[in-house]
């Protein structure tokens, strides 16, 4: 029997008006990637952010590996995030940003350089470890994205539209990319999209 490596159970969440959430429940195997398609407003960015405990369920709870995330702050979740707009620090350069998460967690130097290198390699940007990050074009940025999310090994990895603003071609390619870089990490993944294409080509169900 395969192990659970996200359970979302009974999840719901309200703001101040209509539920945004109204009793979601999903699993994901661990090292499965699932989608979650839907248009615009329907809910898919809140439920990422209910995983990475950004967002409190108004009832409902998440696991991750069989543990009840309920109180755990989102540094000690486990979980990596990467955004719809990538969101990479423009005062750091691309060796910077895949190595913040393991400068904040003191991995010394040497190792996370090494796993900076690893990274890089695995999508495809060996030799840009000193680019400014404002020179990368939009796919090489979603790259980068992807492995500064990978670099602390999260246990879940979590996507908000991670192709969103690439011409279709580019956004496609990427796609298959991005299949391939979860599966060598082994990571379980949870991706959000409003494209069936995009969620057939990441994803396995």
């Amino acid at each position: 029997m395969t192990t659970p490596g996200l359970e979302i159970e009974h999840v719901s969440v309200s703001f101040d008006g209509p539920p945004v959430l109204a009793d979601v429940s999903l699993r994901v195997d661990r090292g499965a990637i699932v989608a979650v398609l839907g248009p615009s407003g329907s809910g898919k960015s809140t439920l990422l952010r209910v995983v990475a405990g950004l967002v409190g369920p108004s009832s409902g709870l998440v696991r991750v590996d069989g543990t009840d995330m309920t109180g755990i702050p989102t540094h000690r979740r486990g979980v990596g995030l990467v955004f719809q707009s990538n969101q990479l620090f423009p005062h750091l350069d691309v060796a910077g940003n895949v190595g913040y998460g393991l400068r904040i967690a003191r991995t010394p130097t040497e190792q996370r350089h090494a796993r900076v290198e690893e990274l890089l390699a695995l999508v495809g940007m060996t030799g840009h470890a000193h680019r400014d990050v404002t020179t990368l074009s939009g796919g090489e940025a979603a790259r980068v994205a992807l492995a500064r999310s990978l670099a602390t090994s999260p246990r879940v990895l979590l996507l908000d539209e991670p192709l969103s603003g690439l011409d279709h071609d580019l956004r496609y390619t990427l796609a298959d990319d991005l299949r391939r870089v979860i599966r060598a990490a082994g990571s379980t993944a949870l991706v959000v999209t409003h494209d069936p294409v995009e969620a057939q080509r990441i994803a396995d169900k």
